[in-house]
C-alpha cells in the first residue's frame, strides 16, 4: 500500500508540475511599418479579430498541455482561412494569374522539419509541410509533387478557384501597370504631411507565422506565405527554406521569418 500510495503522490506531483509548467505563443502576419491611417477601421477590426483568433488556438492548446508543433499548426491554419493575409485563402497572384504557395514548419526537440513550395491546391499548405516531415523522407517537396503528396496524405484538397480573392486579383492588375513586384511590406510612402495611398495600404497584407514553448520544453515554428505580387518562373522565397524561414530547436530559439524574402536568403538572416 505504501508503494502505491508513493506512486499516486509522484504521479500527483508530476500533474501539478505539469500545470504549472511555463507556456508560450507568439504569432505574426507579416512585416511592415504603416499605420492605422493606411487601413479602414472595419478592415483593421477584422484583421485583429483573425489574429486574436489565431493565437487563442495556440495557446488553448498549449494551457491543456499539447504540443508545440499542434500549437503552431492551429493558430498558421487560421490565418491560412482568412483572405486578410498572405498565406492560404489571401494569397497573392503570379504574374501567370495562379496563386502559388509556400510554407514550412520545425519541431525543436529532434529538428525535424518539412516544407512545400509552390503549391495549388492544397488548402492549408502549412499541414503539407507538416505532413513533408512527419511522413516523408525528405523535407521540402514543390510544384505538382508537393500538391500529389497532400492528397495522398489525405489532407483537404481545393479547387484553385477557393484562393481567388478580388482584392488580390486587383492588386495584381496595378503591379502589372507598373511592371513591378510590389512587396507586403515594402509600400511606397507618402510625402511629409500626406496619407499614404490606398495602394500603399491594400499591399501591407503579410506572411504568416506561428512560434511556441509548450510544457514539456520544446519550441516549434510554423510559416506559411503567398509570396509576393507578379512574381515569376516559379519563385519561391525564404518562407519555405528551413533556416531562413523558419527554424526551431530546443537548445536555442524558434523563429518565423517575414521580410523581403530573397535579401533574407542572401544575407542569412
Amino acid at each position: 500500500m505504501k508503494r502505491i500510495a508513493a506512486a499516486l503522490a509522484a504521479v500527483a506531483a508530476l500533474s501539478a508540475q505539469a500545470q504549472s509548467a511555463p507556456f508560450a505563443i507568439a504569432i505574426h502576419g507579416g512585416a511592415g511599418n504603416f499605420t492605422r491611417a493606411d487601413v479602414p477601421a472595419e478592415t483593421e477590426k477584422q484583421r485583429l479579430a483573425v489574429l486574436s483568433d489565431s493565437l487563442e488556438a495556440g495557446r488553448r492548446i498549449l494551457a491543456a498541455g499539447g504540443s508545440s508543433l499542434d500549437a503552431v499548426v492551429a493558430a498558421v491554419r487560421i490565418l491560412e482561412d482568412s483572405p486578410h493575409f498572405n498565406a492560404g485563402r489571401g494569397s497573392v497572384f503570379t504574374a501567370e494569374g495562379t496563386n502559388e504557395m509556400d510554407a514550412s514548419i520545425m519541431e525543436g526537440s529532434h529538428r525535424r522539419a518539412g516544407a512545400v513550395a509552390g503549391v495549388t491546391t492544397v488548402k492549408n499548405p502549412i499541414t503539407a509541410a507538416r505532413a513533408v516531415m512527419e511522413k516523408s523522407r525528405h523535407v521540402m517537396l514543390s510544384g505538382r509533387g508537393a500538391d500529389a503528396f497532400a492528397k495522398e496524405q489525405g489532407l483537404e484538397i481545393v479547387d484553385p478557384s477557393h484562393f481567388r480573392t478580388q482584392e488580390r486579383w486587383d492588386q495584381l492588375q496595378r503591379a502589372k501597370e507598373r511592371a513591378g513586384t510590389p512587396l507586403d511590406h515594402d509600400a511606397p510612402k507618402a510625402g511629409a504631411g500626406k496619407k499614404t495611398s490606398a495602394l500603399a495600404a491594400d499591399e501591407k497584407y503579410g506572411t504568416v507565422g506561428a512560434v511556441a514553448l509548450d510544457k514539456s520544453g520544446n519550441l516549434a515554428a510554423a510559416t506559411s506565405t503567398g509570396g509576393i505580387t507578379n512574381k515569376r518562373y516559379g519563385r519561391v522565397g525564404d518562407s519555405p527554406v528551413i533556416g531562413a524561414g523558419t527554424w526551431a530547436e530546443n537548445e536555442s530559439v524558434a523563429v518565423s521569418m517575414t521580410g523581403t524574402g530573397e535579401m533574407i536568403l542572401r544575407s542569412a538572416t
